[in-house]
């Protein structure tokens, strides 16, 4: 039987990076500043400590891992409504992701009045195209009652 790996990652390690990456989740921060974080602490890679995560460790926190990033969005709202020049200042990646959110957020919007507009302009372009419906077929009865009334007409005067 083959003797167990001595780097084999115990528990205690698994749980402080959960702890490290739900934590940095929360805070805005990357998932790999968090695996570097851990990697420093536990003297291993940060790649190992990604892998790790990925392959095993997440699967078990994903209520926390959502949890924290729904915290991360109330954060990031309240913090972009109510700050303050005493407020300390949000980090770099926090500040560019709240930026990303806030660009597809306008795309969204964006895209939004676009469609309003332009079912705006359907429903007038209907409603004209009803209206021309209305005085084709007005037409069409007039011309219909015209051949007729020319038809009685020769039949009388033959």
């Amino acid at each position: 039987m083959d003797a167990p790996r001595q780097d084999a990652w115990k528990d205690e390690e698994d749980l402080l990076l959960a702890t490290t990456v739900i934590s940095y989740i929360k805070e805005g921060k990357t998932q790999l500043e968090a695996f570097q974080e851990v990697a420093n602490q536990l003297k291993r890679t940060p790649a190992a400590c990604g892998f790790r995560w990925n392959a095993t460790v997440r699967k078990q926190y994903q209520e926390e891992i959502q949890e924290a990033k729904q915290n991360r969005k109330q954060k990031r709202t309240f913090f972009a409504t109510t700050a303050t020049p005493e407020d300390p200042p949000m980090s770099l990646d926090a500040a560019i992701s709240l930026l990303k959110e806030m660009k597809v957020k306008q795309y969204e919007d964006q895209g939004r009045q676009k469609l309003e507009y332009q079912l705006k302009k359907l429903n007038e372009d209907n409603r004209e195209l009803r209206n021309q419906l209305k005085e084709m077929e007005a037409a069409w009865t007039e011309m219909d009652r015209l051949v007729h009334w020319v038809k009685e007409r020769q039949k009388s005067l033959s």
